[in-house]
């Protein structure tokens, strides 16, 4: 074989390997999923049941956030005098906000009692509760200084669990109980318009700025 014939074959195999190594980074080809019990891993509950469901806080807010998300809100960033979304669009913060609404935890009400208490550790120039709640720099400050902080250390894998919060430098999501195949876990969120899945495999593609735990 010439080598004009082999380099081709060569940049050929080069490329395609690319294009499968971009596609799987970027979520479009699927990854494979694990659960706690393949790494043994206990299952995180919580010894909080704040809405009295009998079910706990861990898995009332993970099993809130799947059914939020079966519902396929588009995203859309839009103000509404209601505060949460009401018409099937939505951004990342609201993926979080429903997670923790239906197990007792009313965000829009929680955010603006703290920033009426602290409002030097917020930077706004106008509290509005209809939408504070809604923004990632607003909901750092409220989970660092009301939740549970954890590790950012995503090889820490043991103490990463469905449920807990995620966030990143401006997004935010909640931590799915589904793993890749090393064991770090798979995030609910909601990015753009174009996202394929609602859970995805993004942790080690993303700067972790806080990790967190309500109870």
């Amino acid at each position: 074989m010439k080598k004009s014939k082999i380099i081709f074959f060569l940049t050929i195999l080069i490329i395609i390997s690319l294009i499968i190594y971009l596609l799987y980074y970027f979520n479009i080809i699927p990854h494979s999923k694990y659960t706690n019990a393949d790494f043994n891993i206990e299952n995180y509950i919580s010894k909080t049941d704040k809405d009295n469901d009998n079910i706990d806080d861990q898995t009332d807010i993970l099993l809130n956030v799947k059914e939020y998300l079966k519902t396929k809100p588009q995203y859309k960033s839009k103000y509404y005098s209601t505060g949460y979304p009401d018409d099937n669009y939505g951004v990342c913060t609201d993926v979080v906000a429903f997670g923790l609404l239906n197990a007792g935890y009313d965000l829009r009400e929680l955010v603006n009692n703290d920033i009426k208490l602290h409002r030097d550790n917020y930077n706004i120039s106008s509290v509005d509760k209809n939408i504070d709640f809604r923004r990632v720099n607003n909901l750092k400050v409220y989970f660092k200084n009301n939740a549970i902080s954890l590790t950012t250390d995503i090889t820490k894998i043991e103490e990463w669990q469905g449920g807990d919060i995620v966030i990143f430098p401006n997004h935010i999501g909640i931590v799915s109980d589904s793993r890749n195949k090393k064991g770090i876990p798979f995030v609910f969120h909601h990015a753009s318009p174009n996202q394929r899945s609602y859970e995805e495999d993004i942790l080690e593609s993303h700067n972790i700025v806080g990790h967190y735990r309500m109870s």
